[in-house]
């Protein structure tokens, strides 16, 4: 049977044509049917300037195969859950031979696909794809802000320290160093904006996209890494000093407008596209984009040279347009940290963004493509 999710939450379902004994259900959106962006040309200069106003909309569909079942199996992915001025996450469909539910996690509405594999089944799949609508955003920070001011207690929701974001000890110390003489909201943001692009640096190395323990890089000065740790770090000291910030875990969808190879995604083939972008709250302005590790990502790995200086031609327009705005060709999955899985005997999740799985061995490694295959694949609707 096939299981539409609508925006909301709630599941419609309806009859389908069963082909053998063992039928599964037919996509809402085949995969076979999904085409692919072509690549814009390089501008002639290099400019990013993100501006919101132009909706996007895509089709986003990721096909799980456990190539090394054992035992019973289990299977999670990631279902939009964001809905805001920037984004509209809208209905999401699946086929699978397994036993497919909703779910939703209390604490961060983090939205996911649960499925359930039965021990005899040879080669349990499943295949989910969601429809987004997405847009650029960008923030003048030169003008007052007029927002009104958002509820107190979902702003102290985001200032809390969690297990990978502390906000005392080093952490602490650390924020108040960098902001430092900053006494607006967007002048503590900006420093520790800087901060992290100054001090911090892209380590293709890293798997994945990072762990994001924060308390251990500050420790051992050991300051390399990828989004989920260079963004972390600039959210936990963000509410170190009092700022609500927030990580936005999600994947890139296709390629970047501006001709940054770094700021966009093969939409045939999403697989490692996985990013994680950050939020903070300035008062009069409301939540507002930043990105200090993709600033990081273009200064090591857009050219074959790692640069080291945001004033050079290449860097410096996107240091200026990712403090408060990114580009619309990315789709956000959540903001949960610490999460629990529900009926998973796996530990917590530091962040939710990558599609996993369990089977009677344990927790399969998302990163292993011969234990865990999968596939990530965008078609934007125009």
């Amino acid at each position: 049977m096939t299981t539409v999710f609508d925006r909301k939450g709630a599941v419609a379902r309806r009859a389908f044509l069963q082909t053998s004994a063992a039928a599964v259900s037919a996509s809402a959106f085949p995969l076979s049917a999904l085409a692919q962006s072509a690549a814009p040309a390089a501008p002639a200069s290099r400019t990013f300037t993100p501006t919101p106003g132009t909706w996007r909309t895509f089709e986003v569909t990721t096909r799980v195969d456990i190539a090394k079942p054992q035992g019973a199996t289990k299977v999670w992915l990631p279902i939009p859950s964001i809905n805001s001025e920037w984004q509209r996450s809208l209905e999401s469909s699946y086929s699978s031979n397994g036993q497919a539910r909703a779910a939703v996690d209390g604490k961060y509405g983090a939205r996911m696909l649960q499925v359930e594999f039965a021990a005899s089944e040879a080669k349990p799949f499943v295949e989910l794809t969601s429809r987004i609508q997405t847009q650029s955003r960008a923030q003048d920070l030169s003008a007052k802000g007029t927002a009104a001011a958002a509820d107190a207690s979902d702003l102290q929701f985001w200032r809390r320290a969690t297990q990978l974001l502390p906000t005392d000890g080093i952490v602490r110390e650390t924020a108040l160093e960098a902001t430092k003489g900053a006494k607006t909201d967007v002048e503590k943001a900006r420093a520790i904006f800087n901060w992290v692009v100054t001090n911090t640096y892209r380590e293709p190395k890293v798997r994945g996209c990072g762990e994001g323990d924060i308390k251990t890089m500050l420790e051992t000065h050991n300051l390399g890494g990828k989004c989920a740790d260079l963004n972390a770090l600039f959210v936990g000291l963000c509410r170190a000093v009092g700022l609500p910030a927030r990580d936005v875990y999600g994947i890139r969808l296709a390629p970047s407008a501006f001709g940054y190879r770094e700021l966009g995604g093969n939409s045939a083939s999403l697989k490692g596209a996985q990013h994680c972008r950050a939020e903070v709250y300035l008062a009069g302005y409301g939540w507002v984009a930043m990105d200090p590790a993709d600033v990081a990502k273009v200064m090591r790995q857009e050219t074959t040279e790692w640069i080291k200086t945001t004033e050079h031609p290449l860097i410096a327009p996107v240091k200026q347009g990712l403090f408060g705005g990114w580009e619309g060709n990315w789709m956000a999955y959540n903001n949960a940290h610490d999460l629990v899985l529900p009926g998973s005997t796996g530990p917590k999740l530091g962040f939710f963004m990558y599609p996993v799985a369990e089977t009677a061995a344990g927790r399969v490694d998302s990163y292993a493509p011969d234990d865990f295959k999968y596939q990530i694949s965008a078609r934007e609707v125009v």
